[in-house]
């Protein structure tokens, strides 16, 4: 199976503290192990810099620039990077005109557009919710129903 791992994975990954750590990590660890092929999309990591560079206190890491960039680095040599093409604004203006979308959930938008346009139909969030209204589109898996690897 061909999944996309949404940005909230990627942070918790790096989030030692957060009680949702050991699930992402466990969760990509199984997926590995069964040979799943793990994906993430360019807007994953323009949404990874923004939390990342984000002062703690606003909800973010407070990485600084080279620290974030040494994370993106990291991030790209473990999965495999969705290529953006013109598709995937098409695909977008069909999903915010179909369902309606406003406000900043046009990214989640964005990202579904990018995994259909790069025949991906599941993604791996703790944002399960954020993603229901593409539930026709896609297949949504919490890391919470991923067995922890043997």
């Amino acid at each position: 199976m061909r999944i996309l791992v949404d940005t909230n994975v990627l942070i918790r990954i790096l989030e030692p503290s957060s009680h949702l750590h050991t699930t992402a990590v466990d969760s990509l660890a199984r997926l590995r192990e069964d040979g799943e092929f793990l994906y993430i999309a360019p807007q994953n990591l323009v949404e990874f810099w923004a939390i990342a560079t984000r002062p703690i206190d606003a909800n973010g890491l407070g990485f600084d620039t080279d620290s974030a960039k040494a994370q993106v680095d990291l991030i790209k040599l473990h999965f495999s990077l969705l290529t953006e093409n013109e598709s995937i604004l098409n695909k977008w203006e069909q999903l915010v005109v179909a369902h309606q979308v406003i406000g900043k959930t046009v990214h989640d938008a964005r990202i579904v557009a990018a995994m259909l346009a790069n025949g991906l139909d599941t993604i791996l969030t703790f944002n399960v919710s954020d993603f229901r209204r593409y539930a026709l589109e896609i297949t949504i898996i919490s890391p919470s129903e991923i067995e922890k690897p043997t």
